[in-house]
């Protein structure tokens, strides 16, 4: 309460200072001279002033916040792109020649008759 009371009195304050209203002086007469006189004694020294409250401090703090929620999971990635196909390989070698048969059998002739 002691704030509010406060800053309404500096928020009204602000705003009558700011519509600053003009005002018409009737022309100047005569200036007037006014011739000092002796000076006087020195007034008493003023008494000291209260010492100020103490602000208030928090004792306690206070509670530390929820753990936040786990994140969502990513979406999986893309395929990649597919390889062209291989050329061809290149034609092998010809094989060396094989050796030369064995002579055959010299004799014998073998006649079948086929059964009727």
């Amino acid at each position: 309460m002691k704030y509010s009371l406060l800053l309404a009195a500096l928020i009204a304050t602000l705003g009558l200072a700011a519509c600053e209203k003009t005002t018409v002086t009737p022309p100047a007469s005569a200036p007037v001279v006014v011739v000092p006189g002796p000076a006087g004694a020195t007034g008493a020294t003023g008494a000291t002033g209260s010492t100020g409250s103490t602000g208030s401090t928090v004792a306690v703090p206070g509670a530390t916040g929820a753990t936040g929620a786990t994140g969502a999971t990513g979406s999986s990635g893309y395929d990649g792109a597919k390889g062209s196909t291989g050329s061809t390989g290149a034609t092998g070698a010809t094989g060396a020649t094989g050796d030369t048969g064995a002579d055959g059998k010299k004799g014998d002739t073998l006649i079948v008759v086929p059964a009727k």
